[in-house]
Parts: structure tokens; C-alpha cells; sequence
């Protein structure tokens, strides 16, 4: 566990002021590296300078961990020079893919759990990790469709992976809920039997219903509050695995950085109980 953070904030250039004035203790901010991955420019000064002030994460969304190929080794010289030169408190990515032959595409899509899958991704991994020379943590995809010749549970499939490469996880409750409201099966279940030990890192996030379906179709939009139901999830979660780095992730419809600073405090007051429960 990274016992330095507490509650974080995804960090958007209409905050960086706020983001650099503000003292709050304990907090951080989390950015997609495929934003950052260039030689200087005001973005990266940016980040260099929030940096001093709060510690960052970086969350990838583009090394497509579970195509049929390895990492494509020009992206990760780039974010292994991101690295060095962030030292980021964190490093996470997806289970999932997005690029196959060189076609990129822009969503993290999903893939059957099979054995030779898990064996594929766990290399992939490994050849990360041994690029940056650190762990990573990988995150529990939201689902919105069924696919067949799964053979793992998605909890089991994770710590193999986990045993296997030495990485961590990166908890998403919110594409749990998504998930279990999407494919049918009883959220709560799943945080039970998530890996606990092996989480680094906690997302949560709002999401949205589907423009045609309602709310037979849940969409991982981030681009509204944590929901209720998400904030349950996330208690029951804490209290079984303890306190651990927590996220408020908010890529759309952004509201005033006060505003995700109210969430974010609510975050560390839970985390807060589960460290004294946990005394």
C-alpha cells in the first residue's frame, strides 16, 4: 500500500491553478501519460510543477495489455522516459486492448478469459514492468455486452495475473456496479472476492444510462457525480481490505475543482473510519 495518499483528483488543465494552490493534506492528482509523452511544452512544465506541490499517478489508457501482440516498444520508451522524469507515486493500466496490427481505437475493448489469454497479458505485463522497472496495477475493465469462452472468473483471472508478474490491481468500483448491472450478476459479490491484498489504487467514478436503453444499459461515462450506490460499494470494500489510494475520476462535464474537492473529502472522511476501525 502507498500509505503517502489519501483521496486524489483526476487533474484537467481548467484546475491546474486551483490544483497547484491548494494544501489539502494527503491529496494527489492522477493523468493519462498519453497526454504527456513529449520531449518539453507547457503541459509537461505543468505537471512538473503540480508535482512539486502533491504527488502523481499515472493512468494508462494505450498499452492495450490484452492484444495478441506485445507492447509496441516505441510507446513504452515514451512512458518509460515519463516515468523517470515524473516519478509518479503510481503507475496503472487496463485489463483490456485497443490496438491490433497497428489499428488504434479508441475505447478499452475486451476479450475472452481464456488460459492462453492470461498467459499472453502476464507477459505483457512482465515486459512493462521490466520497461519501467516498477510495478504497475492493472484495472478491472466495465463490461457492457456478453462474450463467449471465458474460462476464468474475471477475480480469479486477476490474481493469477498478480502471482504470475508480481503487479498489483487497480480496484474500479464504479465499472463494478456498471458491470454487474449491465452482464446480471450482484456487484457486492464481486468486491467480496476481488483480491484485496493486492489492490494499490481504487477508482471511483459517475457514470451515465445508455441515450436508447436507459438504465438496461449503464455507460462508464465519468462525467457526473459517484453515484449512492457506488459509495456503498466502496464502505464495504474498505472496510473488509482497509484504507488504500482512492480517486475521484472525472474526465467530462466538469464541474468547479470546489466541487470535486466536496467529493474528494468525502472520500477521505470513509477512509478515515476504515483506518480507525481498522487500529
Amino acid at each position: 500500500m502507498t500509505t503517502f495518499l489519501t483521496a486524489g483528483l483526476s487533474l484537467k488543465p481548467q484546475h491546474f491553478d486551483a490544483a497547484l494552490e491548494c494544501s489539502a493534506a494527503g491529496l494527489w492528482f492522477e493523468v493519462h501519460p498519453e497526454n504527456c509523452m513529449v520531449e518539453g511544452g507547457p503541459r509537461l512544465a505543468w505537471l512538473e510543477a503540480v508535482r512539486q506541490r502533491h504527488p502523481l499517478s499515472l493512468h494508462g489508457v494505450a498499452l492495450s495489455l490484452a492484444a495478441d501482440a506485445r507492447p509496441d516498444p516505441a510507446h513504452l520508451l515514451r512512458l518509460s522516459g515519463l516515468v523517470r522524469r515524473l516519478e509518479p507515486a503510481l503507475v496503472s493500466e487496463h485489463l483490456s486492448w485497443s490496438s491490433w496490427r497497428g489499428a488504434y481505437h479508441p475505447d478499452l475493448l475486451p476479450f475472452p478469459r481464456t488460459t492462453q489469454a492470461l498467459l499472453r497479458i502476464a507477459d505483457n505485463i512482465s515486459r512493462t514492468q521490466d520497461s519501467l522497472k516498477r510495478r504497475i496495477a492493472i484495472e478491472n475493465p466495465a463490461h457492457y455486452l456478453h462474450i463467449e469462452g471465458h474460462e476464468h472468473e474475471e477475480t480469479a483471472f486477476l490474481a493469477e495475473l498478480v502471482r504470475r508478474t508480481g503487479c498489483g490491481l487497480l480496484l474500479d468500483v464504479n465499472n463494478v456496479h456498471v458491470s454487474a448491472r449491465n452482464m446480471g450478476f450482484a456487484a457486492q459479490d464481486y468486491i467480496n472476492a476481488f483480491p484485496g491484498d493486492h489492490v494499490m489504487e481504487i477508482h471511483l467514478a459517475g457514470h451515465s444510462q445508455d441515450p436508447n436503453l436507459g438504465e438496461a444499459l449503464l455507460i462508464d461515462s465519468h462525467d457526473a457525480p459517484v453515484a449512492p450506490a457506488v459509495w456503498t460499494l466502496y464502505e464495504c470494500l474498505i472496510r473488509r481490505i482497509g484504507p488504500r489510494p482512492t480517486l475521484i475520476e472525472r474526465d467530462d462535464s466538469l464541474p468547479s475543482f470546489d466541487e470535486l474537492m466536496r467529493e474528494r473529502r468525502h472520500a477521505s472522511t470513509l477512509l478515515g473510519a476504515a483506518l480507525a476501525q481498522a487500529a
